[in-house]
């Protein structure tokens, strides 16, 4: 059994995913995308792999890669249509509130002053994101009408396309700490939490973490927004509100796990390289369920 990991960066993950596939017996290529030209008519040695697994740190590289793959008829995890669900959060809200996973209220413009009817109609304070973004960056708690003018001025003047769609959500008293669960193949196999004293509970802001047992009820949440989402393989984000219990805030598809190992106490790795080598094993083309 062959598989390939395509990078932007050789990151800790990306060793860990391929010496798990390697323990397994499988061989593995580590292709970075840089030197990787795709040709729509011709698969080359892409035919030689039973999986591509997508770890490219770049959204642009991953899409592009994943889309001409899957032309090519070559099985990926996860598929373009997780990768685009997860990583643009609209697409996540739309797909959450379809299948009526509990989610933060979510409105969205697309003009400088359907911005601010919408943050006033949220009410204050209100969260403002970009769409597209990872690591909490330019997520803003708006408190006032001064910062909703401020920050949406800035957006309008300053910022690129994608920053001319206003996502504005509920802010969420959350207790100090979002929650990460971890699904793989349908399951959930770990758990964490990240407390800090700073609104934004990321690590890569500096908050603490800790493992978690999650809750049967928290688990079947999780299990059907990654079955929403059509991914295989995520991370899943959740705000504990007191009005409403669990929410889920956001999914990522391409996930960090490094410092969530020890941590929960999990091989996350090498449970992901199970369900890989189990989907390269009955060469499926359609792994989302």
């Amino acid at each position: 059994m062959r598989i390939a990991i395509i990078h932007t960066r050789l990151r800790v993950e990306e060793r860990h995913l391929a010496d798990a596939l390697l323990a397994r017996g499988a061989e593995v290529d580590l292709v970075e995308l840089r030197d990787v030209v795709f040709d729509p008519r011709e698969a080359g040695k892409w035919r030689e792999y039973d999986l591509v697994l997508d770890r490219a740190l770049s959204l642009t590289s991953s899409l592009t890669a994943v889309r001409m793959l899957e032309h090519l008829r070559v099985a990926c995890l996860n598929r373009s249509e997780a990768i685009e669900l997860c990583s643009d959060k609209l697409r996540t809200s739309l797909a959450l509130e379809a299948a009526n996973v509990p989610t933060p209220r979510t409105l969205v413009a697309t003009s400088a002053e359907g911005a601010l009817l919408a943050i006033e109609r949220m009410g204050y304070p209100a969260v403002l994101k970009p769409t597209i973004g990872s690591w909490g960056r330019l997520v803003s708690r708006v408190n006032d009408r001064d910062a909703a003018e401020a920050i949406v001025e800035h957006r309008d003047t300053l910022g690129g396309v994608q920053h001319h769609v206003y996502y504005v959500q509920e802010h969420i008293d959350k207790p100090g700490r979002d929650i990460r669960v971890f699904v793989v193949g349908g399951r959930v196999i770990a758990g964490i939490t990240r407390s800090s004293s700073h609104w934004v509970t990321n690590t890569a802001r500096g908050a603490t973490a800790a493992g978690l047992d999650v809750p049967a009820d928290l688990a079947q949440i999780c299990v059907n927004a990654a079955a929403c989402v059509r991914a295989d393989i995520c991370a899943i984000d959740v705000l504990e509100c007191p009005r409403h219990g669990y929410l889920v805030n956001e999914i990522n598809h391409s996930m960090e796990f490094r410092n969530s190992i020890i941590t929960s106490g999990v091989d996350i790795p090498g449970l992901v390289a199970d369900h890989a080598m189990l989907v390269a094993a009955r060469g499926a083309t359609e792994v989302a369920r």
